[in-house]
């Protein structure tokens, strides 16, 4: 044998052995299961209260770290920083439990807020929003907030809402508290808010959507339909009209 074949030979990858395959898939399976589980995690928009932004049927990616993250500095790729002015937010609702809601944050600790015809003013200046939908006419309480009694206008698991409400106007202005926030949905005259629930509590926030992976027209009240019969009707209907039915045109947009 001469001295280039024995060369080959010691430099030939060593064949993995079982055991080394199944620790090298465990540590796959463990580093996915940490991403999705404390960096990312995929949620569907439900509702049309954040349309045009998020409609329902987007599949976002949420960041959970950099918004939730307790230290003040976590590492050069995902530095964390507080909940700004206009980002959107995915949150545990404050007066239903277990359930996700995506909402856009009007106003952080300290804020003044009020409406004046739809428009919101935040410490006393008139909010530029492209983005925001009025389609539903005018209501008194939804758009001169809060200058009528949350009174019979709030949803009855929100009872507490209109004491905790009058409790923190100042000026005809509602003043956010320490380690609250205000949020509000794009699409205003649909949008169940902070207008109607009250402040999003700061533990209470999951994290930011990052961006639409996937989005598929799907049914305003689907996710209404719990019975796994209808689970399955619709994951039939998915996998029908895959193609057809999904919005190419937003796969990858930026949620902002």
């Amino acid at each position: 044998m001469d001295a280039k074949t024995k060369a080959d030979k010691k430099t030939e990858k060593k064949k993995e052995s079982f055991s080394e395959s199944v620790a090298s898939i465990a540590a796959v399976f463990i580093s996915g299961l940490f991403i999705i589980t404390f960096i990312f995690q995929a949620f569907v928009i439900p509702s049309g209260s954040m349309e045009n932004t998020l409609l329902i049927g987007d599949h976002v990616f949420v960041d959970r770290l950099t918004p939730t993250a307790k230290a003040g500095y976590i590492g050069p790729i995902m530095p964390y920083r507080e909940i700004k002015h206009g980002d959107i937010v995915v949150f545990l609702s404050p007066v239903q439990p277990g359930l996700f809601v995506v909402k856009r944050v009007m106003g952080i600790p300290g804020d003044r807020i009020h409406l004046k015809n739809g428009v919101v003013y935040r410490n006393g200046v008139a909010l530029d929003e492209p983005y925001v939908l009025h389609d539903g006419g005018y209501d008194p309480y939804r758009d001169e907030f809060p200058s009528l009694s949350a009174a019979g206008m709030v949803p009855p698991e929100a009872a507490e809402w209109p004491l905790v409400l009058q409790q923190n106007i100042q000026n005809g202005e509602l003043v956010v508290p320490p380690g609250k926030y205000f949020g509000m949905g794009d699409h205003r005259s649909v949008s169940l808010d902070s207008r109607f629930w009250g402040f999003i509590p700061r533990e209470n926030i999951v994290g930011r959507p990052l961006f639409i992976y996937w989005s598929f027209v799907t049914p305003s009240d689907q996710y209404e339909r719990t019975e796994m019969s209808d689970r399955i009707k619709f994951l039939v209907h998915v996998v029908v009209h895959f193609f057809d039915q999904t919005r190419w045109n937003r796969m990858f947009r930026l949620a902002r």
